[in-house]
């Protein structure tokens, strides 16, 4: 028996078999020679390819499938089977307000509470919503204060299962329980005349937020700005082309509870409604009434958001809510992570075999090996309640995610749903391949080595899904 043969027995408990058909023998082949064909060390590549449609399903291609690698932001797919599993496609959040004042004559004597209820995609949309739904009740003056209440989770903003280093970026943004466009702030820039500042605009326009406006407009093309954000000042520097498009930048935020309850105070005033208290952090009383509900859009989109577009934000924010829906409150990342690493064991995964503290893939910390990434995805795809929902979310090649400029114009365009993963050092693709009979592989491929070759592996891999779906 051959050494990928034998060790698909014992891994996936599968009996001794020969080959299915010629056609396995040929994409072994087919892999070998793209490998041979990239200046990359085969001792730091994992890869693993099962095939969905025997049964029962087994790996037919194999590289030190068995061993331990960082994956970067493959991890996602571990995270979003669980949340799957455990709270449905179907689930949604809630965020309210109430208050346990008195209304008369419009006025309400009374501090206005923002409840958040874990909704990772509470965005100026759904903000509107909210305060359009208390608009109905005849309140136009608000005598107290607004009181954010994000007690559902704890007060760790910034877990440290992620790398330590804080940045500004949007990927790093704080996490919590009333949280606000992804905790993030988004900066347009636009050029002006010739000499003089560039037009920025801040979305949302929040109450407190500043802009320290440095950069001019010159007489040519392209754009080399410099955005910062220091607190609630953004700084612009550099410099913008006279015939240069709009350019976005988007910088977290510090507190979620003040952000989300500035941003409460301006969507309130653009409805005619004035508050004359301040924004402070604080609990519902329990004989508050409820004024307004906005529910959130299924889990199955905030998914999708997850996988598509690997954002790190909406992955903690899902993780801490397995963690409240299954009664721990405040919520914290380790009971979320103990969820996840429970239903990979479910799955058959040895935990002893495998690393996961942070469910983003935001940590060097995380280990698994490519043959229980590729397990899990062909567990995902024998799930009927949640796949359809599962592989959707993934980004598609050539189209979508991140996954919109690679492998475009190739045979993969359309064929490979699949994960990203990138750290420095780690490149990572985990997904499914697809082919015009309807037969389907799950592959995951990751690479830990030297950062330099980073690009030269994305194009590895690329290639290798390409060669899947022949």
């Amino acid at each position: 028996m051959s050494r990928i043969l034998l060790l698909a027995a014992m891994i996936f408990g599968i009996p001794a078999f020969a080959q299915k058909n010629a056609d396995n023998k040929d994409l072994n082949a087919r892999l070998s020679k793209v490998l041979k064909s990239f200046s990359v060390p085969q001792t730091k590549l994992g890869l693993a390819v099962v095939d969905l449609g025997a049964t029962p399903q087994r790996m037919i291609y194999g590289l030190n499938e068995t061993e331990a690698f960082i994956p970067a932001s493959v991890t996602k797919i571990a995270t979003a089977a669980a949340v799957l599993q455990k709270l449905g496609p179907s689930f949604k959040f809630q965020t309210t307000l109430w208050s346990s004042g008195s209304v008369k004559n419009g006025v309400l004597d009374g501090d206005l509470v923002l409840k958040g209820g874990g909704d990772a995609g509470f965005v100026s949309e759904s903000m509107w919503f909210l305060v359009n739904e208390l608009v109905r009740t005849g309140i136009k003056k608000v005598e107290g204060n607004i009181v954010v209440d994000d007690s559902d989770f704890d007060s760790v903003r910034s877990d440290p299962s992620r790398d330590p280093e804080r940045v500004d970026r949007a990927y790093d943004a704080p996490v919590g329980a009333m949280s606000f466009n992804w905790n993030s702030i988004n900066i347009f820039i636009r050029p002006a005349q010739v000499g003089q500042a560039p037009q920025v605009v801040l979305d949302p326009i929040a109450n407190g937020f500043k802009i320290d406006n440095r950069a001019k407009t010159v007489n040519k093309t392209g754009t080399n700005l410099d955005v910062s954000r220091s607190g609630n000042t953004v700084r612009v520097s550099g410099t913008i082309g006279l015939g240069s498009n709009e350019a976005a930048v988007f910088k977290n935020i510090d507190d979620p509870d003040e952000w989300a309850g500035n941003n409460l105070v301006f969507f309130l005033e653009q409805r005619g409604i004035t508050v004359s208290g301040k924004v402070k952090a604080g609990k519902r009383p329990e004989k508050a009434t409820l004024l307004a509900k906005a529910e959130s859009k299924p889990v199955s989109l905030h998914v999708a958001d997850m996988l598509k577009f690997s954002n790190n934000f909406v992955a903690e924010m899902l993780t801490k809510n397995l963690a409240a829906q299954a009664g721990t409150v405040p919520a914290t990342l380790d009971g979320g992570m103990k969820i996840i690493r429970d239903n990979l064991e479910d799955m058959g995964l040895d935990p002893k075999k495998f690393i996961l503290l942070n469910p983003s893939g935001l940590s060097r910390k995380n280990r698994i090996r490519p043959v229980d990434l590729a397990m899990v995805l062909a567990k995902q795809q024998q799930n009927f309640p949640t796949f359809a929902e599962f592989m959707s979310g993934m980004p598609l090649a050539g189209i979508d995610g991140t996954l919109k400029n690679r492998m475009k114009n190739s045979p993969a365009t359309g064929w490979v749903r699949a994960k990203t993963g990138l750290l420095t050092g780690v490149v990572a693709l985990a997904g499914y391949a697809g082919h015009k009979d309807g037969s389907v592989q799950a592959f995951a491929f990751i690479f830990n080595g030297k950062a330099e070759q980073g690009d030269l592996v994305r194009r590895l891999f690329d290639q290798l899904a390409t060669e899947l779906v022949q």
